[in-house]
């Protein structure tokens, strides 16, 4: 099961109901967070969450209304007695923007470990999270995120007993490990697993135009995160010029990626009951839902569905 809230929905500056960019991802005992705007660490608490198991941090892109909420929630986590390290995600340059966070909160009692993104595409395995980032299209820099948790097929005591592989070596191989024994014998997952099984797929986007990339890597997504900075169609020119999308266009993308459900995200602050414009969002794609800060849902495995 893979928990996912939305933290923060709007864009560019807060208002007294809606926080800036972030969303979070609980799954078997760690956190993974996707932006850090103002107020995030307020949303994590207004949830009922907690920001201590927060063990990754991917950042899309480095404007203020993404990473403002940074320092102060750096200091809580230190002040909830955290130890364990912290990853931390981003295009090329994020050492540089963290330290420069950082001037207000320069002492923590845990170590920040940085990965920066260079090329078009990254994947990167982490606590149980394939992470794949994806370049996309806006003034500056930013990425697109899917976070998946994969399964593995089911282990087969039949297989394993065909090949006379050794019961002691069972576990290890059903956990992915590959195997040498000391009398040359070799052992892969593969020979005791079947299939892999469906697992759970969210994309998470903001702050860019329509793209290819944002396509292929949100395919089949079980949630599709989405940025819609404007509903009114007559401002699709200024999405055009801000490298930003509408409504519309984002309902487009989820179509496009057969995505079984998707909410919008980081609406401009001019804009006023977005709800309105949802009935012609859901004539292009029907499962779509205007995103509202806390709005979460339990993503499930198939397997555990009734």
């Amino acid at each position: 099961m893979l928990d996912v809230c939305l933290l923060g929905t709007a864009g560019m500056m807060p208002l007294p109901h809606r926080w800036l960019t972030a969303s979070l991802m609980r799954y078997n005992g760690s956190s993974l967070l996707i932006d850090c705007g103002e107020g995030t660490q307020i949303a994590i608490k207004e949830k009922g969450w907690t920001f201590k198991p927060i063990d990754v941090i991917c950042f899309t892109h480095y404007h203020a209304d993404h990473i403002s909420g940074l320092p102060g929630l750096l200091l809580s986590m230190g002040n909830a007695e955290r130890t364990e390290p912290l990853t931390m995600i981003g295009p090329k340059g994020l050492e540089r923007v963290v330290g420069a966070l950082r001037m207000i909160a320069p002492e923590l009692p845990f170590e920040i470990r940085y990965i920066e993104i260079m090329e078009p595409e990254a994947d990167i395995e982490i606590n149980g999270y394939h992470i794949h980032a994806f370049r996309v299209n806006h003034n500056i820099t930013c990425y697109g995120y899917t976070v998946e948790i994969r399964r593995a097929g089911r282990f087969s005591v039949e297989h394993a007993k065909e090949r006379e592989i050794p019961q002691k070596y069972w576990n290890r191989l059903q956990k992915g490990e590959e195997i040498e024994t000391e009398d040359g014998a070799h052992y892969t997952p593969d020979m005791v697993l079947g299939a892999a099984r469906k697992g759970i797929k969210v994309t998470y986007c903001t702050d860019t135009r329509p793209t290819e990339s944002l396509v292929a890597s949100a395919k089949n997504s079980d949630l599709l995160i989405c940025e819609g900075m404007y509903a009114e169609k007559e401002k699709i020119a200024k999405a055009k010029q801000y490298k930003h999308m509408t409504f519309y266009e984002a309902a487009e993308v989820a179509k496009k990626a057969e995505v079984a459900e998707m909410w919008l995200t980081h609406f401009s602050p001019s804009l006023v009951h977005a709800e309105d414009y949802m009935p012609q969002v859901r004539e292009i794609f029907p499962n779509a839902f205007l995103g509202k800060d806390g709005k979460s849902v339990e993503l499930m495995f198939e397997d555990e569905k009734n």
